[in-house]
């Protein structure tokens, strides 16, 4: 007891910060290539907790709608196969009909548009140095940089389905090399964590630890 009470104000400062961590705002450190080009390997981005829903802290309990995820939004989540937090790409929404036609997105009937951005090469594990294509997609009035890599064997085809209710189809930026919605399905509300925002730091995990300083800071928000 008189250890508690010796450390009353940082025992006190713990659980407000655990508190704003799982409620408010959080941070999420990028494990893989999956969102390639936009998102790195060693990148921390900043991850709003309330853009969508306000929650009771440790739980999926929504206790307010605060706003309504966009397509085009880049968000972490818990997956609904194994709880396992990823991020990706909000790719449809509630309502939506989606289909996937070699690697092209159609939404309600509508392809996304494509823009070929140029090529470079990318390192993928355990194949080694493949090409990999930089496409603009823009679909409705979302608008994003993605990367394919036509060397790989990869789910390019699926549907036509509809997204049921409070549900979202998310894919990765990097399409030929994400296990995403094309795996697990689709993700309900309820396991949405927050909406990344920004990139806090940046650092190249595969070329020692250096530091990317052009990327700190750098916006993940549409325009």
């Amino acid at each position: 007891m008189t250890w508690l009470r010796a450390n009353k104000g940082f025992l006190a400062f713990l659980l407000m910060f655990g508190i704003f961590r799982t409620a408010v705002a959080d941070w999420n450190p990028i494990p893989s290539a999956s969102m390639r080009p936009n998102l790195l390997e060693g990148d921390v981005v900043f991850v709003n907790r309330l853009a969508y829903d306000a929650k009771i802290p440790l739980t999926n309990i929504s206790l307010a709608r605060l706003g309504e995820p966009r397509r085009g939004d880049i968000v972490t989540f818990s997956s609904p196969k194994d709880g396992t937090r990823l991020i990706k790409r909000i790719a449809a929404l509630p309502g939506d009909t989606v289909e996937m036609r070699g690697e092209r997105l159609l939404i309600n009937g509508q392809q996304a548009d494509y823009t070929v951005l140029g090529n470079r090469v990318e390192a993928v594990p355990p194949l080694g140095e493949l090409t990999a294509l930089h496409l603009e997609e823009r679909s409705g009035v979302a608008s994003y940089r993605i990367q394919v890599l036509p060397q790989v064997q990869a789910v390019r085809d699926f549907g036509p389905f509809t997204i049921p209710a409070d549900r979202f189809l998310m894919l990765g930026d990097n399409r030929d090399n994400s296990g995403d919605s094309r795996v697990f399905g689709t993700v309900p509300r309820e396991l949405l964590i927050g909406r990344a925002e920004r990139i806090l730091v940046s650092a190249d995990i595969l070329g020692h630890w250096t530091p990317r300083a052009e990327r700190i800071g750098m916006s993940l928000r549409q325009q």
